[in-house]
C-alpha cells in the first residue's frame, strides 16, 4: 500500500502491516510525522531507502515518498455482506461491479461505498480489478474500513443476494428509468456498476430487478464507473433520507 493518507488510514485501522518504507529526503509533515511515531510506539520495522527503489517496488505508483507491506488482501464472502447488512435500518446497501478493471475505479467505489454507507463492495475473480496497492491509494483508506468480497461467478452471487431479500438494480446508459424510480432502495440494495465501455454484461442484466439510468449529454457516450456510482449512490441515499 503506498500513499500517506492510505498507510495513515490502515495503520490507523489496525491492519497487519509487517514493515514500513520511507524514501530518503522525503518531505515531513503531520502525516508522515504520525507515521513514523506508529511504527515505533507499534513495533514495526520503519526501512529507509531511496526514491527509485521505492518506485520498483510499488511498480510507479505514485507513492508520496512511504508505503507499506501486508500480507495478501483478505477478501470477505457474500455471506459475510449479508451478515453486515443485517445492521443497517434498511437492510444493506452493496455495490456490485461488473467487468470494471481498473483499480483506481474500484478504489474510488470503495471510497464512495464506505462515504454513502454502504456494507461492502462485491467483485467477480475474473476480468476484475482486485485490490492491489493502486487501488488501495485511490480508496483514500476507505478499503480498510469497508469490506470487498470476491466471488468466483458474479450471477451466482447475485442471485444468493436476491434470495437474501435484496432488490438488484443495475445502472444503464439506455434505461429510461431514474435511479430515484428503481424499486426497493427502502430495503436491501445492490447497486451494479459495469465498465465505462461495454456496459453490463447480458446475464448480468438478466439478473438485475431492474435497470436505471443516469441521463446525460448526447455529446458524451458514457460515465466514468467511480463517477456513476457517486451519482446512483448520492440518489439512494436521498431517497433512503
Amino acid at each position: 500500500m503506498v500513499g500517506r493518507n492510505p498507510v495513515l488510514e490502515a495503520l490507523r485501522a489496525e491492519l497487519p502491516v509487517r514493515t514500513a518504507y520511507i524514501a530518503e529526503g522525503a518531505e515531513h509533515d503531520s502525516r508522515l510525522r504520525e507515521i513514523l511515531s506508529y511504527a515505533a510506539d507499534h513495533n514495526i520495522p520503519m526501512l529507509q531507502t531511496t526514491r527509485g527503489e521505492l518506485d520498483r517496488m510499488t511498480g510507479g505508483a505514485v507513492h508520496q515518498g512511504v508505503a507499506i507491506r501486508m500480507p495478501e488482501y483478505e477478501y470477505a464472502s457474500v455471506n459475510d455482506l449479508i451478515s453486515a447488512g443485517t445492521e443497517d435500518p434498511h437492510g444493506g446497501l452493496l455495490v456490485a461491479l461488473d467487468k470494471v478493471t481498473d483499480p483506481r475505479n474500484l478504489g474510488a467505489i470503495v471510497r464512495t461505498a464506505a462515504a454513502f454507507g454502504a456494507q461492502g463492495v462485491l467483485i467477480p475473480s475474473r476480468r476484475s480489478a482486485s485490490m492491489t496497492a493502486a487501488a488501495w491509494k485511490s480508496s483514500a483508506g476507505a478499503a480498510a474500513r469497508i469490506p470487498v468480497a470476491m466471488a468466483s461467478n458474479l450471477n451466482q452471487a447475485l442471485t444468493t443476494l436476491g434470495k437474501a431479500g435484496y432488490t438488484i438494480v443495475g445502472l444503464a446508459g439506455e434505461s429510461d428509468s431514474a435511479i430515484a424510480d428503481a424499486p426497493g432502495l427502502d430495503g436491501p440494495l445492490v447497486i451494479v456498476i459495469g465498465s465505462e465501455g461495454e456496459g453490463l454484461a447480458r446475464l448480468t442484466r438478466d439478473n438485475c430487478d431492474a435497470l436505471a439510468g443516469i441521463p446525460i449529454t448526447a455529446e458524451v457516450e458514457s460515465l466514468n464507473a467511480s463517477v456513476a456510482a457517486s451519482i446512483a449512490l448520492y440518489e439512494v441515499s436521498r431517497a433512503r433520507a
